[in-house]
């Protein structure tokens, strides 16, 4: 069935002679003989390529498909047009990085290009950078990027996703900076209690829009609340909900960032994924990673280059504000062809639509006598729901019928979402089942 090696044994030992070997043994006489393995692995034989793709369907027989999915904080269940994936599989395009000599890569820097004119569109921002590696990664580099000498108090709302603020904390633990958790109040950020913790030390302020419960978020407020104590206002957003609510810049945002998955990736077990950065032009020398530019060669014809990238974050990497020198160029190419495909009208439907089928699952939810709705908040596509019963027995009754439930807080306590895909019939199901567990 072939070999994944291609090199024979002839090619070996032609290779071995042009460098004056006679053996491999013999390549490697340069490494003392007590630390080689001198012993088998007892490794299982190779297989060939039509054995290990019966093997590999076997073990994903094994995984449970869900026909229905509630379930969000992060990463959501969009359908994805076949003109994303027919496009971003071509083998010219699959590829995660700029290359150093990137001028010679006109198409990989266009697509770049082109994806960081549509996250500024969708933003309102001024500039984006190539992407960082996800949502949670892009939040804790904007925090990282509003630090100063005097000013290192970041304040982050609790109605943030935990991960983010995991992430961001691990980011800060090497540096001195104080990271302060901004109380919530009824499933919001508690604005009186931001206003308490502001001073001239803090650098940045970050919340999230819709936030981690679904609640949208008195954004303007926050922040007019940041700018009076000259802070930076970070907002981590849905960008899906960027169809139909206000961008970050119309809030007032510093920067802008998010988790691109809902934009043409694959749940995909979680990742690869896609992280957005997009800011004003006052910080386009503070943010990260890289920025490609459209500019003409010595012809006049268009061209693109890189922009802007910090050398320090390649050579002098202990006085860098940020170690990412990458980007993750294929789901960002990914991005660029869902939102072309979907357009402006496209994007609006499929927001309006995710946050009607929310809106009509919480009602249906509500008509149960064991559940409602934890926060009368104004929401987007998520809530959260308040159970007599314990939360954990009626998932797995949902579990056991094809069904992904919303994702359980505590044992009363669940995040549902809704999008597009799901169906009134599905929704209709899914009481349905609830109803027949009980409490």
């Amino acid at each position: 069935m072939g070999s994944y090696v291609p090199n024979t044994d002839i090619d070996r030992q032609a290779m071995l002679a042009a460098i004056g070997a006679k053996s491999i043994e013999e390549l490697y006489n340069v490494i003392p003989t007590d630390i080689k393995l001198d012993k088998d692995l007892n490794i299982p034989k190779g297989l060939s390529e039509l054995e290990v793709r019966n093997k590999m369907a076997r073990i994903g027989a094994k995984n449970l498909v869900f026909r229905s999915i509630f379930r969000g904080c992060g990463a959501y269940n969009h359908y994805i047009p076949s003109i994303v994936k027919h496009i971003t599989s071509k083998e010219e395009f699959v590829t995660a990085y700029t290359p150093y000599q990137a001028e010679i890569s006109q198409g990989v820097l266009q697509s770049i290009f082109e994806y960081q004119t549509l996250i500024c569109e969708l933003t309102g921002m001024d500039v984006s950078n190539a992407s960082v590696y996800d949502g949670m990664t892009a939040a804790a580099e904007a925090v990282l990027m509003c630090i100063e000498r005097k000013k290192k108090k970041v304040l982050i709302s609790e109605t943030v996703n935990p991960q983010t603020i995991e992430t961001i904390k691990t980011y800060c633990m090497g540096i001195d900076c104080e990271i302060i958790l901004i109380p919530s109040k009824d499933g919001k950020t508690d604005i009186e209690a931001l206003e308490g913790l502001m001073d001239k030390e803090v650098s940045s302020v970050l919340i999230q829009q819709p936030n981690y419960y679904g609640q949208i978020e008195d954004c303007s407020k926050i922040g007019e609340i940041a700018k009076q104590h000259k802070g930076n206002y970070i907002i981590s957003a849905n960008p899906i909900s960027l169809g139909i609510l206000k961008t970050p810049r119309e809030y007032g945002a510093d920067i802008a960032v998010g988790e691109g998955q809902p934009l043409g990736l694959s749940l995909s077990f979680g990742g690869p994924y896609l992280g957005f950065m997009a800011t004003t032009s006052k910080n386009v020398r503070k943010l990260p990673g890289r920025i490609v530019g459209e500019t003409t060669d010595n012809k006049g014809n268009r061209a693109f280059v890189l922009t802007l990238q910090a050398r320090e974050q390649h050579i002098r990497r202990e006085k860098a504000s940020s170690n990412i020198c990458s980007n993750q160029a294929l789901c960002a190419m990914t991005a660029s062809v869902y939102l072309s495909a979907m357009g402006e009208r496209g994007l609006s439907k499929v927001a309006s639509l995710s946050m009607s089928k929310a809106h009509y699952l919480a009602n249906r939810l509500c008509e149960l006598d064991d559940f409602k709705l934890l926060y009368e908040g104004e929401f987007f596509n998520e809530f959260v729901t308040r159970s007599t019963g314990n939360v954990h027995k009626k998932l797995a009754a949902l579990e056991s019928h094809g069904i992904l439930g919303g994702y359980p807080l505590n044992d009363r306590d669940i995040i549902w979402c809704a999008t597009e895909m799901n169906s009134k019939e599905d929704i209709d199901e899914l009481i349905h089942v609830l109803r027949e567990v009980g409490e």
